[in-house]
C-alpha cells in the first residue's frame, strides 16, 4: 500500500514514546521506507535499537555522528520523505520547531522537510493548556503542520485530563489520509449511502437485512484517501466508521431519505451502497404484539425510493451510481434499474455467487453503464471500492472533453 514511500518519524522524551515502535512496524509492513529521528531526551524513555530493527534503517539522534553515508544526512532523508510525523511531540520541541530553532538531529532534519508535516502533542494537561504552548502550535498550523487533538484520559503524571497521544492505529490513519493514494478526487464532495435500514414493527422487532455495510464504508474510506470531502449516510452496522469522513447514523429507510436528499445538491458524486428497505410497516405498535393462537399478518406499505428521486432532481454535472443484488437475471434488472432511475452506473452483484453475497469481505461486481458491463473478479471490497472510483472518474473526464 505504501511501496515507494519514505515516512519520517520524529520521537520526542515522552513516556509516549514506545508507542511509536508499533506506528513504526506497521507502517514497515504497508512496505513503507521508515526512518526515524530521535532526540536525545527520547533515547531515555525507548532505545533507538528498537526502531533500527523494525525498519532496517540507522536510528537518528546525533547531528554530528560520523558513522554516516557520504550525503549531509538530514537534508538527504528530508528530500526523501513524503511525509514527516511528529510524535509524541514535546512541549519543548513544538517550542523548537514554531521558533526555527535546530539543534539537533529531528529539528534540523525537518526544517528541511518540504513535504507535509503532522504533529502529535502528548504532555502533561497543564502544559498543553499553557497559552505559550498553545500558541507554538497555532504558529505551526500557520505555517502548515498539522496538529493532532490529543486526547484525553489518565496520564503518566496521575493527572487526568488532555494530553494523551492518540493510539498508533490513529496516528497511521493520518499518515495513510497523506500519502496513500494519489489526490485525484480532491476539491470533490462524495456522498456513499451504506449498510442495512430497519422498520420498526414494534418496539421489540424490525424488519430489516443481512446488509454489514462493509462494501459502503471501503467506498467512503477510498474516496477519503483520494481527497475528497466526504458524508456516509449509515444504517446500523457493526464495524467502526472510516476516520476523516462526515458520519451520519440512521436507522430507517425515511430517515436516509431524509439525510440523504437534505445535502445531496451539494454532492459531486453520490454512490447508493445502502440497502434500503423497499417496504416498512404501514401501522407501527407502541407495545409489543403478544403471540396469538392462529396465524399473524402484517400490512406494509412502500418506503420512498431515493435512487428514483435523486435520478428525477439531479443536479447538472452530478454523477448517481447505485447498487443491485441480484438473484437471477442480474444483467436484465440492473439495466432496467439504470434507465428507469435515470443512473450513470450500476454495480450490481449476484447474492448467489462465491463471494459476492452479504457480510463478506469479498465482491464480484457488474458494473454497467449505458454503454458498456464490466465484469470484475473476485476481489476485496476495498479493491472493488477503487475500480468503482476509477470508472466513476473516467467516465466524468470523457463528459468533459
Amino acid at each position: 500500500m505504501l511501496q515507494g514511500k519514505t515516512v519520517l518519524l520524529g520521537v520526542t522524551g515522552s513516556i509516549a514514546a514506545y508507542k511509536i515502535a508499533y506506528l513504526a512496524s506497521a507502517l514497515k509492513k504497508l512496505h513503507a521506507q521508515v526512518h526515524v529521528l530521535m532526540t536525545k531526551n527520547a533515547t531515555n524513555f525507548i532505545n533507538p535499537i528498537t526502531f533500527e530493527s523494525l525498519t532496517g534503517n540507522k536510528c537518528l539522534v546525533d547531528t554530528f555522528d560520523r558513522n554516516f553515508q557520504f550525503q549531509v544526512e538530514h537534508v538527504s532523508i528530508a528530500k526523501q520523505a513524503d511525509v514527516v510525523m511528529i510524535a509524541p511531540a514535546s512541549a519543548n520541541v513544538i517550542g523548537k520547531l514554531a521558533h526555527g530553532i535546530a539543534d539537533d538531529m529531528l529539528t534540523t532534519t525537518i526544517m528541511a522537510c518540504k513535504c507535509k508535516k503532522i504533529i502529535s502533542p502528548a504532555m502533561n494537561t497543564n502544559m498543553y493548556e499553557n497559552p505559550i504552548v498553545q500558541d507554538n502550535l497555532a504558529i505551526l498550523q500557520h505555517y502548515g503542520y498539522e496538529v493532532i487533538e490529543p486526547a484525553s484520559g489518565y496520564l503518566a503524571c496521575g493527572d487526568t485530563g488532555a494530553g494523551k497521544m492518540p493510539e498508533p492505529e490513529m496516528l497511521l490513519e493520518y499518515i495513510l489520509r497523506e500519502i496513500a493514494k494519489e489526490k485525484d478526487l480532491s476539491g470533490r464532495k462524495v456522498l456513499v449511502t451504506a449498510g442495512p435500514t430497519q422498520e420498526a414493527i414494534d418496539p421489540v422487532r424490525y424488519i430489516t437485512n443481512h446488509s454489514s455495510g462493509k462494501m459502503g464504508y471501503a467506498l467512503a474510506k477510498a474516496a477519503m484517501l483520494r481527497g475528497a470531502q466526504v458524508t456516509l449516510v449509515s444504517g446500523p452496522c457493526a464495524i467502526e466508521p472510516p476516520p476523516f469522513v462526515k458520519l451520519v447514523p440512521i436507522v430507517t429507510a425515511k430517515e436516509m431519505f431524509d439525510a440523504v436528499t437534505s445535502v445531496s445538491f451539494e454532492q459531486d458524486i453520490i454512490i447508493k451502497a445502502a440497502a434500503v428497505a423497499d417496504y416498512r410497516p404501514a401501522k407501527v405498535f407502541d407495545d409489543k404484539v403478544k403471540k396469538q393462537e392462529g396465524q399473524m399478518s402484517i400490512e406494509l406499505e412502500k418506503t420512498d425510493d431515493i435512487l428514483q428521486y435523486l435520478g428525477e432532481n439531479r443536479v447538472p454535472g452530478q454523477f448517481l451510481c447505485g447498487f443491485s443484488m441480484e438473484t437471477q437475471n442480474m444483467l436484465g434488472n440492473s439495466r432496467a434499474k439504470l434507465g428507469k432511475k435515470h443512473l450513470d452506473m450500476v454495480a450490481a452483484n449476484n447474492l448467489k455467487v462465491a463471494g459476492a453475497g452479504f457480510q463478506g469481505d469479498t465482491n464480484v461486481l457488474t458494473l454497467i453503464t449505458q454503454d458498456e458491463d464490466v465484469s470484475l473478479q473476485l476481489m476485496s471490497k476495498e479493491d472493488a471500492a477503487n475500480i468503482i472510483l476509477d470508472k466513476i472518474l473516467s467516465i466524468m473526464k470523457e463528459r468533459k472533453q
